[in-house]
């Protein structure tokens, strides 16, 4: 990070200078201690959830709450005292938490636009952190947390908590043992009903809000209602639309099955896909949202020596009121191989054999609470988690997010997985990371 862009993060920060907190993260950490002390940046929406859990650990003292949204503070501070026992500081600027020596661990519970820059700066304070996916708001800013990662030896695990739900780690046990045979297809999916946002008009933001912070990094435009709390997700500016809000999960677990799946025949695992192709629109909602409702993206992974090509899809509805699957699931994913397939939903799976015979399922809850659990282990053992940024996390979300460059120019596009730049082709790579970042809120060096 240039001496500029430390002076542009960190000039309202009373607690520690930039020399300060690039000192501290040059040196890696040996394992904490038993207990581990806990920041918070962001207290609302998912991150209330996080809160709640971190706060039930019996190994967690959470001493910071950081948010733009002063409103949200004094519920989460009781959320702390009562189930934690701890009367955390409160701040509307998060960088007071990363400033603070004393906090072993951070959660980053932000809007998408928000995630890279509070973990990249925690890993360099010498953090461990927990962030929620996708990874960033785009292809650079996961592939600088990942940089971050290893550079200042963090551990970093991405909230695709099926990695670590007991169900899905079973199925994971069962397509190990080959039954599924030589699988080439896998399938994700996604019809779980939103509702339209209208167009809202714009106004001022509320008492108590850091509006401008809040914008961090994005253009700035007048508040509105419908991109703030709650409908974010759906303008370019801050979020990835539905396939980086779901469908990262389904892309995730999709992708898991079937490289355990190729590993099982002797086939080397996928990382990237070298073809995207995305197809569909915003064609059912008549509102503001600028993400698509309807989408079908084809990843085609490279063939190798002792093995042919693979192909991942990934299907949008989310205007269907119904589900999918003979009405059994509304999200999940398929791989398919030519001596059965396995069915994966948020809470059972199922796996067939045959013409539709089903041979073994199994029951289970999405709930993050065993991830926690498997963070905090690997921030005292210094072993990798089980959604490591690095080989897990950060190559689903860039499944995302090509699949929405791809969206965005309207054509296939070809990825380069080493240097996850697209090939020969400007206007997708323009769509790698922002035009500009809004100062001082720069995409840290590292």
């Amino acid at each position: 990070m240039s001496f500029s862009q430390r002076r542009g993060f960190l000039k309202t920060s009373t607690v520690a200078t930039a020399a300060a907190v690039l000192g501290r993260g040059r040196i890696a950490k040996s394992a904490p201690s038993e207990r581990l002390r806990a920041g918070f940046i962001g207290v609302g929406g998912r991150a209330r959830s996080l809160l709640n859990m971190f706060a039930e650990q019996k190994d967690v003292d959470i001493l910071a709450l950081a948010d733009i949204d002063s409103r949200r503070l004094p519920q989460a501070v009781e959320t702390v005292k009562t189930k934690n026992g701890n009367d955390p500081k409160t701040y509307g600027d998060f960088r007071h938490v990363i400033d603070d020596a004393n906090i072993d661990i951070l959660v980053v519970g932000t809007p998408d636009h928000w995630h890279a820059i509070p973990t990249i700066l925690g890993c360099m304070a010498g953090k461990d952190v927990y962030v929620e996916k996708p990874d960033g708001h785009n292809i650079l800013e996961g592939r600088r947390i990942t940089e971050a990662m290893r550079k200042y030896e963090r551990i970093v695990q991405l909230g695709t908590q099926a990695r670590s739900s007991q169900h899905f780690v079973d199925a994971i046990q069962y397509i190990k043992t080959g039954a599924l045979g030589k699988v080439l297809v896998a399938k994700a999916w996604e019809s779980s009903r939103q509702g339209p946002i209208g167009f809202p008009s714009d106004g001022r933001p509320p008492e108590g809000v850091d509006y401008d912070t809040w914008l961090g990094p994005a253009p700035k435009r007048p508040f509105n209602p419908r991109r703030f709390h709650g409908s974010w997700r759906w303008f370019f500016d801050y979020g990835t639309g539905d396939l980086g809000n779901d469908g990262v999960h389904r892309l995730d677990y999709a992708r898991w099955a079937m490289n355990t799946a190729l590993e099982a025949q002797g086939e080397p695992a996928t990382y990237l896909p070298t073809k995207i192709t995305a197809t569909g629109g915003k064609w059912y909602f008549d509102d503001a949202q600028e993400w698509p409702d309807t989408l079908q993206v084809n990843y085609e992974y490279p063939g190798h020596e002792n093995g042919p090509g693979k192909i991942l899809t990934y299907e949008m509805r989310v205007w269907t009121p119904y589900n999918t699957r003979g009405g059994d699931l509304s999200e999940g994913a398929i791989v398919y191989g030519d001596r059965g397939y396995i069915v994966f939903g948020n809470r059972h799976w199922k796996a067939y054999a045959g013409k539709e015979k089903l041979v073994a399922e199994g029951k289970g809850q999405n709930k993050a609470t065993l991830h926690i659990r498997n963070f905090l282990e690997c921030v005292k053992s210094r072993q990798k988690p089980n959604a490591d940024v690095e080989t897990v996390g950060h190559p689903s979300s860039v499944l995302t997010h090509a699949g929405n460059v791809s969206w965005r120019v309207g054509r296939q596009v070809q990825l380069d997985p080493e240097t996850e730049e697209f090939i020969d082709d400007d206007e997708a790579n323009a769509l790698r990371t922002r035009s500009e970042y809004r100062k001082p809120w720069l995409l840290p060096d590292v």
